[in-house]
């Protein structure tokens, strides 16, 4: 089985340029637990998940005004780990083990169509655990 059988379609995304608790607020409205931050060309430049916008503005102080200041691209993972859309599952599940993520970016011709995510794969394979051949 391909990526792109099991793969979320579409991109949750927002700009460098973005304020920390906007973020969250779409993460919140989106219903997902990390953002892609693309350049003004759709290239993916970063990464914040769900849990390093929980740090982060846990850490902040109201009173230092640092949070008006802080922008995505300040807190952001630079990293972002893809994978095509025609890879095997398998590939995915290994890339995701190595680098220690929850989540790739997946790709089409350098663009961005999509997320795969290990609750993706792991509930791939239990529907082809529980379902007889």
């Amino acid at each position: 089985m391909e990526v792109k059988e099991a793969m979320n379609q579409g991109v949750i995304t927002v700009n460098p340029e973005i304020k920390p608790l906007e973020a969250f607020e779409k993460m919140y409205k989106e219903g997902v637990r990390r953002l892609f931050v693309l350049d003004s060309e759709g290239n993916p430049k970063g990464v914040i998940s769900y849990s390093d916008l929980i740090g982060v503005l846990g850490s902040l102080r109201p009173t230092n005004n640092n949070i008006a200041a802080l922008k995505i691209s300040d807190i952001m993972t630079e990293d972002v780990i893809t994978i095509d859309s025609d890879n095997a599952i398998e590939d995915a599940a290994n890339l995701m083990v190595r680098a220690d993520v929850s989540g790739l970016l997946v790709l089409e011709d350098n663009k961005p169509v999509g997320v795969i995510t290990k609750t993706d794969i792991c509930r791939m394979v239990a529907a082809e655990m529980l379902v007889p051949a």
